[in-house]
């Protein structure tokens, strides 16, 4: 179970599943005053759940003339009492007497010269002698203390407790071997995470924790061809259907915020099992948390900015040109029948935007940098190169476009060198 971050305390997790009608009535020899049986009565009305939160009850008080001894199936053995035939013995931890804890309490009180521990339960370390035993002063309050707080003390037991016998006459709960239910491996195209962590990293430097991302998807899904984006042969696959990871970032200071992984072919189950192992990737600035937000396809995800169907879109990460310029001997560039210089940033923008099947856009500007509410950062702040793995870059700087269509298009729009990690990613220019 998880307790505090990524700490997780072993519990034996043992219960039973009653029908929702059933009823468990508990009943308590003793005479109580009529004021005190109504104060019995509204708390049991306020109980919301008996042991475990998750164990959800109603409770009320009910007559005493409506238990009859035949109807009581558990009760506790009296000391020295034989197990009656047909029972099984059931031990539970039980409190004891207010005059049986006052009197235990003075028994482990020291005299003033004398200094006691408590004793010491095995694999436990030992604690330090101290001259006045932690004891709470009276029943009540023994029966409020904190797991944790009495086994650091070194009680084998809480104070005030003790094993009752019991002598149950109804049959066990039926155990029922658990039913799996056959899932359908249904494909889905979208996964979110969100980072956290004391220090968040820049979007200037998402390419290296992208990396290392992608890196223990690759190990957990054991190198699936959505991730490495190669067959068993380790042949590339060919139409860019395999996974891109779509970086996002706080709009005022760039702070990556959001990783959200998009697959035009589709995840699968085995994909899946690899995306809820992995929850932590390391960087300059510490360990960062990841957290799976979601699973779905682009329609559920239409609020993200990477899948609406806009007609301007603007960089938000560098577009790094996968061509070197061409060039004349006398160094001048090559220019196509567009006027463009060959192999420059714009023209491959163009050209890659064009294998990808959208229009010819009616405007490609250059930008200096990325503008966000709060700075602005130029583009050659990005990391844009990656430490592993091949990929065709070209010799130019990276740089940023605002590109007009002559109609909306969908999107997630990412092109150029190492785009299935990031670079050349575009989001709708409002």
């Amino acid at each position: 179970m998880p307790t505090e971050g990524v700490k997780t305390t072993k519990v034996f997790d043992t219960f039973v599943a009653p029908a929702p009608d059933a009823e468990l009535v508990i009943h308590w020899a003793a005479e109580l005053p009529s004021a005190e049986r109504d104060l019995l009565a509204a708390l049991l009305t306020r109980l919301s759940y008996l042991g475990r939160a998750e164990s959800l009850v109603e409770a009320r008080l009910l007559d005493a003339d409506t238990i009859t001894p035949d109807s009581i199936n558990m009760r506790p053995l009296l000391p020295g009492e034989p197990l009656p035939t047909g029972a099984t013995l059931q031990r539970l931890l039980s409190p004891v007497s207010p005059v049986e804890f006052a009197t235990w309490r003075l028994t482990r009180l020291p005299s003033p010269s004398a200094e006691i521990s408590p004793p010491k339960v095995k694999g436990k370390k030992a604690p330090k002698k101290s001259a006045i035993p932690n004891i709470a002063p009276d029943l009540f309050a023994a029966l409020q203390v904190d797991t944790d707080d009495w086994r650091g003390d070194g009680w084998a037991l809480p104070p005030g407790s003790r094993w009752q016998d019991f002598a149950r006459t109804a049959a066990p709960p039926r155990q029922v071997a658990p039913i799996r239910a056959r899932s359908i491996d249904r494909p889905f195209t979208v996964a979110r995470f969100a980072l956290s962590g004391p220090v968040l990293p820049s979007i200037r430097a998402f390419l290296p924790q992208a990396e290392r991302f992608h890196q223990s998807l690759v190990k957990h899904s054991d190198a699936s061809p959505c991730f490495t984006g190669c067959d068993s042969a380790g042949n590339p696959l060919q139409g860019h259907g395999h996974a891109y990871l779509l970086p996002e970032c706080d709009p005022v200071h760039g702070y990556l915020t959001h990783l959200t992984l998009f697959a035009r072919d589709g995840f699968l189950s085995r994909e899946r099992r690899a995306m809820e192992s992995v929850r932590k990737v390391w960087s300059r600035e510490g360990m960062l948390g990841l957290t799976l937000l979601g699973i779905g396809n682009r329609e559920d995800f239409a609020s993200l900015p990477f899948f609406r169907i806009t007609q301007r879109w603007r960089s938000l990460t560098p577009f790094v040109s996968t061509r070197h310029a061409k060039i004349h001997r006398n160094g001048r560039p090559k220019h196509d029948e567009r006027d463009l210089p060959i192999g420059f940033p714009e023209h491959d923008l163009r050209r890659l935007l064009a294998l990808q099947g959208h229009p010819n856009p009616t405007s490609v500007t250059p930008l200096a940098d990325l503008r966000l509410s709060g700075r602005r950062i130029p583009w050659l702040d990005f990391v844009s190169r990656r430490k592993s793995g091949d990929g065709r870059r070209g010799a130019s700087d990276p740089t940023g476009f605002e590109i007009t269509f002559p109609s909306p298009i969908s999107g997630p729009l990412v092109l150029g060198y190492a785009a299935h990690f990031g670079l050349g990613l575009f989001v709708p220019g409002d």
